[in-house]
């Protein structure tokens, strides 16, 4: 696929984007090509065995962690949070179920609204980074706030829904919801390279995240700029072979049964036009069928978007370890393999 891969270097290169692009159809893999730094001080290429992190493209890894629990009969889609998570959370609604969490319907508060803030790193201002230890060191970011709206009145998305979903992983199964997802998610796609790392301990092989001022020509790397360590709402790493892995075992109901996972790739709830939203994982339906699915993360130095087309049994990965827009090249890989 030369021409393919002519198309992804030259917009690359207009980009300047730093990551890994892999795309596979079948057991063909079209294009494997990287680019830029994984550290730039010492000049270490970026591969495709390179670990990014991906934000809150993660948040499909906690769906289902939830829906294994359902499965196991300790949990349903429909069990209230009241019910489930032992937590004081004086003002929220108690109608919020984890079918809501999960769709980010539920109303509550988050830590880091869009709607109020703009800059991820304005949040570190007042919480220091290296205070968050834990998913239960967010709480004091959200726990005492008042509901936004009423549960299932829309959609609106929220990273403090899905630290609440961690949160009753780990009380459900008296495990830590980091080591809960790499044994019983990550292991069973053999995602081997994949983790949740600490970005003051990142293994070998793991790609820095970095932050350019391009007024002033000079870059720093997200050290300062998020948690220390990923949690259910955002920051683990992969790699993108790994990540091809996990949209395989999931779509062929290793990781759940046919009817949990058509339960978790469901088109819940609309957001706009033809994007819907599952659980932890966009879609765009057309026609009353689905013919993408897509998760995306964004955080300070770090951007990531990965989508599959069950009817063409294509997947694309695209992590990167820069604020670039994987949208532009997913775009025109689309444009390419399917228009």
């Amino acid at each position: 696929m030369k021409e393919l891969d002519q198309l992804i270097t030259n917009i690359s290169d207009e980009m300047n984007f730093s990551g890994v692009v892999y795309v596979k159809q079948g057991e063909r893999i079209l294009s494997d090509l990287s680019f830029g730094y994984a550290d730039r001080a010492e000049e270490r290429l970026n591969t495709s065995s390179t670990r990014f992190g991906i934000a809150s493209g993660c948040k499909l890894f906690t769906a289902i962690g939830i829906s294994q629990l359902v499965e196991e009969g300790l949990l349903d889609f429909n069990t209230r949070l009241a019910d489930c998570l032992s937590v004081h959370l004086p003002h929220f609604d108690k109608a919020i179920t984890i079918h809501h969490l999960l769709t980010h319907t539920s109303g509550i508060p988050d830590y880091f609204d869009e709607e109020v803030m703009k800059d991820y790193e304005d949040l570190w201002q007042t919480f220091p980074v290296y205070q968050i230890h834990s998913l239960n060191d967010f709480l004091p970011l959200f726990q005492e706030e008042p509901m936004k709206f009423t549960p299932g009145e829309r959609f609106h998305y929220n990273n403090a829904g899905y630290i609440l979903l961690g949160l009753i992983i780990e009380e459900q199964t008296g495990r830590r919801f980091t080591e809960y997802i790499e044994s019983e998610v990550f292991h069973k796609c053999d995602m081997d390279e994949s983790g949740y790392f600490s970005l003051d301990q990142l293994p070998s092989n793991t790609a820095a995240g970095y932050i350019d001022n391009h007024k002033e020509n000079t870059w720093r790397t997200n050290i300062y700029s998020l948690p220390k360590k990923g949690g259910s709402d955002g920051g683990v790493f992969v790699t993108a072979p790994d990540m091809m892995k996990l949209w395989e075992a999931l779509f062929d109901y290793q990781l759940l049964n046919e009817e949990t996972t058509r339960k978790l790739l469901y088109p819940h709830v609309q957001i706009n036009g033809e994007v819907y939203y599952g659980y932890g994982i966009y879609m765009n339906q057309k026609n009353n069928h689905v013919h993408k699915y897509h998760i995306m993360g964004y955080d300070p130095g770090v951007s990531f978007r990965s989508s599959i087309y069950p009817n063409l049994d294509l997947k694309i990965v695209i992590p990167s370890n820069v604020e670039a827009e994987p949208f532009k090249l997913t775009k025109a890989i689309e444009g390419y393999l399917i228009s």
